[in-house]
């Protein structure tokens, strides 16, 4: 994380340095609380998701607001995060802004494959079965999710 800008020179219109995207139930309490502690004592300053919220609960407005507003994004790749709607909606505006502002994008594959992810297949392709048929009436939605996967699992660095 090296490469991170120091606090705000040249962020100085963001309000935070690092959006952390995870799938809670995989890496909460474990990995991705580290990692935040970890950045938070090197005084980076980093949005994650309210712990409160409920699974499937209605995606709030928060987190998209604080994509825009991030330098960049760290995204922990688990095995389950491919599930969550929620996680792919994250996804898929933090690969809208990287291709129309040039948003940072820093992918972790916490115990899962990046070609598993880019392919879509194993536990990923058990995901957007499900979510096809959650979502029948909304094809774009789930081709905007499995393009975004892809794009971020192809991140090299």
């Amino acid at each position: 994380m090296s490469s991170l800008p120091s606090t705000s020179s040249s962020i100085s219109r963001k309000k935070y340095d690092v959006f952390l995207s995870f799938r809670g139930e995989d890496t909460r309490n474990n990995f991705t609380d580290h990692l935040y502690d970890a950045l938070c004592r090197r005084g980076i300053v980093t949005f994650r998701d309210d712990p409160k919220l409920e699974a499937g609960e209605e995606i709030a407005p928060e987190p998209f607001t604080a994509i825009q507003k991030s330098w960049c994004s760290v995204i922990v790749f688990s095995q389950t995060y491919a599930f969550s709607s929620w996680c792919l909606e994250e996804l898929a505006e933090i690969v809208k802004q990287h291709n129309n502002d040039g948003h940072k994008v820093f992918p972790i594959f916490y115990d899962v494959d990046p070609s598993d992810l880019r392919k879509q297949k194993e536990k990923v392709e058990e995901a957007f079965a499900r979510h096809e048929e959650r979502y029948k009436e909304d094809s774009e939605k789930i081709q905007r999710w499995r393009n975004a996967l892809i794009q971020v699992a192809g991140i090299k660095g």
